[in-house]
């Protein structure tokens, strides 16, 4: 049962993701950072001075943050458009190694053989 785990564990698409969500966590926190240090304020200055964290409306003694709930879906636009680009290139790149790709050679037996089927085709 050991082996068996350590076969799971080793194979490459589980090792991909595991890299994956490490740098996804790093990159979400790099957002974060590029979210609520520059993007949010300078919104909130052309927005006339307004902090957009401290946007609560009040129902009797529970508060409803929607200042949060605005940033959230920010830096939930941001990272959906760089996964956009991402994706996009990378699709670009793998439609170049596909028409990079030659088309097999032909041996010289097997042109022969096709020009007997089409004879005999005929």
């Amino acid at each position: 049962m050991l082996n068996e785990f350590k076969s799971f564990i080793m194979r490459g698409n589980i090792v991909e993701l595991s890299v994956a969500v490490v740098l996804g966590g790093a990159f979400n926190a790099i957002v974060s950072s590029i979210v609520d240090n520059i993007l949010m304020p300078i919104v909130g200055i052309l927005m006339g001075g307004k902090n957009f964290d401290g946007l609560i409306y009040m129902v009797g003694e529970s508060s409803i943050k929607y200042g949060v709930a605005i940033t959230a879906v920010v830096k939930f636009i941001i990272v959906a458009f760089f996964l956009f680009m991402v994706l996009k290139a990378v699709n670009k790149m793998n439609k170049k190694e596909e028409a990079a790709a030659p088309a097999p050679e032909i041996s010289s037996t097997d042109r022969i053989l096709g020009e007997i089927l089409q004879q005999l085709k005929k």
